[in-house]
């Protein structure tokens, strides 16, 4: 199957971006109206996350984050051809001078980001990197070995290092003794496996079990961590901030870096609840009362 659908995605990615999102309607009506993707998953999320709003204000947001939806994936497909140049007009970057210094003085800092705005165009940032300074990205392998080799390969395309996440600590001792500088990339905002189950904090109304592998790394090497603050200012168009969230992590507190990450992707979440994505089961691991209980 996929070799029958990937000859459509690269023939798709040659068209222009104001014309593939003409099929942008298309793709919202047989997601959302056909197939029903993930809907139960995103109106429970909704629910849960804004119990203050009328059933018609979450059905509103539910609505414009599946047409936002539409348009990120065939963002995503556009990452097949498009020209560097071009991308760098779309992905403009904001405040990344400290950030870019901290790679260059060899201090690894670690990229925090969420699943909101087009998380894979801001992974660009590998394009800006200082020289002699590499963008790691760390992933999670995909169940499909196929889509996952699609989704390594356009991050590899514009430069970006992959570090599956398993071989993440050993790569990092190896590459700071070796002297390659660079920085690294943490999608932070997924739901965290079972062994890794040990804090939580509130997100959006709910007690949420915090990811913990970005700060843990970050306090035990002293790398300093920043947050990718992404706002969509028109179709097609994305601003990144780069925010330091702790320059010392070494003198942070237990969960300090991850409740912050957090809390600042909320507030982004709160201001344009459509670009994030709802329909991924952030909350699918519940909490034990004794844990809430410790968390408060």
């Amino acid at each position: 199957m996929f070799y029958v659908i990937y000859p459509l995605l690269w023939l798709l990615s040659l068209l222009p971006l104001k014309v593939l999102y003409a099929f942008s309607p298309l793709m919202y009506f047989l997601i959302y109206r056909v197939a029903g993707y993930r809907k139960k998953v995103v109106r429970q999320n909704l629910q849960n996350s804004f119990p203050e709003l009328s059933a018609s204000e979450r059905r509103k947001i539910e609505k414009n984050f599946y047409r936002f939806f539409a348009d990120l994936l065939l963002e995503i497909v556009k990452l097949l051809y498009i020209s560097d140049k071009e991308l760098l007009q779309r992905v403009k970057f904001v405040n990344v001078e400290e950030f870019f210094e901290c790679c260059r003085q060899g201090k690894y800092p670690i990229l925090m980001l969420g699943h909101y705005g087009n998380w894979e165009w801001i992974l660009t940032i590998s394009l800006l990197m200082p020289e002699n300074c590499e963008s790691f990205t760390v992933y999670k392998r995909l169940k499909n070995r196929k889509f996952d080799q699609f989704m390594k390969s356009l991050r590899e395309k514009r430069g970006a290092v992959m570090v599956e996440k398993r071989n993440l600590a050993r790569n990092m001792i190896r590459w700071a003794k070796e002297g390659k500088f660079g920085a690294y990339g943490f999608i932070a905002d997924q739901s965290p496996s079972g062994k890794n189950l040990r804090n939580w904090t509130t997100f959006l109304h709910q007690p949420t079990a915090i990811l913990p592998g970005a700060e843990e790394l970050a306090r035990k090497f002293n790398y300093p961590v920043f947050y990718a603050r992404v706002s969509r200012p028109k179709r097609g168009y994305y601003s990144c901030e780069i925010l330091p969230i702790a320059r010392e992590p070494r003198t942070t507190s237990d969960n300090e870096i991850s409740t912050r990450f957090m809390q600042l992707l909320e507030e982004d979440i709160l201001a344009h609840p459509e670009l994030w994505l709802w329909s991924h089961r952030r909350w699918k691991i519940k909490p034990l009362i004794d844990e809430v209980k410790k968390d408060n």
